[in-house]
Formats: structure tokens, C-alpha cells, sequence
């Protein structure tokens, strides 16, 4: 009955409308349709005026009261980089943005039809045309290059000093591996892989793989100053390692390794002081839907001193001794220098 009751009112206000429609075709008839043509002419004019004054009013206000909530400066030296372009892109765009729609506003307003003026139609124009298609074209191509410079950068071979992590996504958490004393990150095979005693496939014939630290519960570990070379990966389904603080996001596909790397500006503690935030973090986001837990994915990053890192790192225990309690590790001697590789991923068996 519900049901019936709802078409019959859409179709009254149908019919309504309808009349009202016809009722003015008729207004129009008897008083003059080209007065009526005018004086609604005049109405739209001043309606579109009062508009994109008010839209440019409403910009303001939700620019006052969302700009302290945005993210701060960048965490990292290159993001520096990518505020410069964002800062140049909102410019740009922006100018062309004011410019474009304050002159469709005011030509609606200022060059209406009236009784005594029938606005001119220009149907087509090559040199306009060639105008407004060639110069922005040429904006955006500089705005691209500026971009694939960046993006070049970090994508490019990592400083032959930095630290090197690999963040490893599955549903719906970020496995973190870090190399041990000897710098180099094992072998690894997905064949491998078991929840319960080796959650990353590690290869354990594979000396290298017994002093690596794995980190289960999200917290990326960085060094002030120091490059740190991220290897991406994931488990199941494509994931998203997002770095908003950082400015950086990049892709974690299965089978398929993605890298990226940057320059930490500032501690965790720093940032706390800068942001006047005692509880403030550095997230590491899935930037990617993934399922149903997405949600959760979260994860964060803890930038350190030197120091502080060195002391974190002496409390962890390999992945393969917790693994492997009756296992007799091989591991480097203490006093032995960490191999300076730009890849320190001696390989990663991905099929």
C-alpha cells in the first residue's frame, strides 16, 4: 500500500509541475513573451552574480576552518619537493580557476539578452580554439615534467648509505624486516610462507636470513638524517604503503617488488613539539581498498636518533632464533661492518 501511495504522489508532483509549466507558457502568452524572456534573463544574471560571489565566500570560510587541521611541513627532505610542486599546481590552477569563472560569471550578467539586445553567437573560432587548447597544454606538460622529476628521484638508486627496511603488506597488517649486523636482507620464497613459524617465507638455508629482525605489529623504525631505503611487497592483494607525513606513497604488489626512498627531517619527537601534539604519530596508511579489514591497516613510524635506533635494534631478537629455538645461529661477528650495498636484498624469490 506504502508502495502505491509513493508512485501516486511522484506522479502528482509530476503533473503539478506540469501545469505550473504550462501555466507560465500562458503568463508568457498574455503579458509578452519577450518581456518575460527579459525580466527572466535579468533574474538568472543577478542569481549567477550573487553565486560565485558567495562560492568564493564559501571557499574562504572552509579554507579558515580546515587549514589547521592540514598536514604539517614535510617529514622528509625530498617532500620538501613535492610541497614546492603542489604549492605551484595550487597556484596555477587556482589563478586559472578565479580568472575563467569570473569571466563566465560576469558575461551571463553583463551580456544577457533584453528587449533591445540579442546576444551574438560565435559557433566556431580556430584561433581561440588553438589559444585555449595550446597554452594550457603547455601548463600541464611543465607541471608533468616538474612531477616525473621527483618521482624519478625516489624511484631512482638509493644514496650508497642508507638504511634499508622492507615493508611487506597482507590483510590486514605491515610485516617490517630489517637486515641484522651484516646489512643484507636473506632470500625469501612465498612457498615458504607459514602463519605460524615463517610469516615472510624466509629461506632458513640461507645464512643471511638468521639475523634479520621481522616486526609484526606495524612500527617502521627510521633514522634522523640517514636515506632509508624502503622494498615493498605484499602477500595477497595489492596494498598501498602511504607515507602522508612524508609525502610518499607507493604501490605493494604481489610478486612484484617496488621501491622507494627518502631522507627522515625530523624525530617522532620533534614532531610532537612542532605540532604542539604530545600524542602525534607517523602513520603508515594502506592507501588501497584491499578488503573488507582496510580499515584497520594501519601502521606507524617511529623516526629516531642514531642512538636511540642502535639501542632498539640491540633489544630485538632475530626472526630465526624465535623460529628456530634449538638452531645454532651463525651470525656475524659483533664487531663486524654492516656490507654497503645499495640493494641490500640479497634476493627475493617472488613467482
Amino acid at each position: 500500500m506504502s508502495g502505491f501511495i509513493t508512485i501516486a504522489l511522484i506522479i502528482l508532483v509530476f503533473i503539478i509541475i506540469y501545469q505550473i509549466g504550462k501555466a507560465s507558457e500562458y503568463a508568457g502568452v498574455i503579458r509578452g513573451e519577450e518581456k518575460v524572456k527579459a525580466q527572466t534573463n535579468r533574474t538568472i544574471g543577478w542569481l549567477l552574480l550573487a553565486f560565485f560571489i558567495l562560492g568564493l565566500y564559501g571557499i574562504w570560510v572552509c579554507h579558515q576552518l580546515l587549514k589547521d587541521k592540514m598536514l604539517p611541513e614535510s617529514a622528509s627532505v625530498e617532500g620538501v619537493n613535492y610541497d614546492s610542486m603542489f604549492s605551484a599546481t595550487m597556484w596555477v590552477t587556482g589563478i586559472v580557476f578565479f580568472a575563467t569563472q569570473a569571466l563566465l560569471f560576469w558575461f551571463a550578467f553583463r551580456y544577457q539578452s533584453t528587449e533591445k539586445r540579442k546576444p551574438y553567437f560565435l559557433a566556431h573560432n580556430n584561433k581561440l580554439e588553438l589559444i585555449w587548447t595550446t597554452i594550457p597544454a603547455i601548463a600541464m606538460a611543465a607541471l608533468v615534467a616538474v612531477g616525473l622529476r621527483n618521482w624519478m628521484n625516489i624511484t631512482s638508486e638509493a644514496p650508497k648509505n642508507s638504511q634499508v627496511v622492507e615493508i611487506v603488506g597482507k590483510q590486514f597488517n605491515w610485516l617490517i624486516r630489517y637486515p641484522g649486523k651484516d646489512g643484507v636482507l636473506g632470500k625469501r620464497d612465498f612457498r615458504n610462507i607459514d602463519d605460524a613459524n615463517n610469516i615472510l617465507g624466509l629461506d632458513w638455508k640461507d645464512k643471511d636470513n638468521q639475523d634479520d629482525i621481522i616486526v609484526q605489529n606495524g612500527e617502521l623504525h627510521l633514522i634522523i638524517g640517514r636515506p632509508v631505503k624502503l622494498i615493498i611487497g605484499s602477500r595477497d592483494v595489492i596494498h598501498d604503503v602511504g607515507l602522508a607525513h612524508f609525502r610518499f606513497k607507493m604501490d605493494a604488489v604481489p610478486g612484484i617488488v617496488t621501491t622507494l626512498w627518502f631522507t627522515p627531517k625530523y624525530t617522532s619527537e620533534q614532531m610532537k613539539k612542532m605540532t604542539g601534539n604530545p600524542d602525534f604519530v607517523y602513520e603508515i596508511s594502506c592507501d588501497q581498498m584491499c578488503g573488507k579489514g582496510h580499515y584497520s591497516m594501519r601502521g606507524t613510524v617511529i623516526v629516531q636518533t642514531q642512538a636511540e635506533y642502535d639501542t632498539w635494534m640491540a633489544s630485538q631478537p632475530s626472526y630465526y632464533s624465535g623460529n628456530n629455538p634449538d638452531a645454532k645461529t651463525t651470525a656475524p661477528a659483533a664487531d663486524a661492518k654492516p656490507q654497503q650495498k645499495t640493494d641490500s636484498v640479497k634476493a627475493i624469490t617472488m613467482k
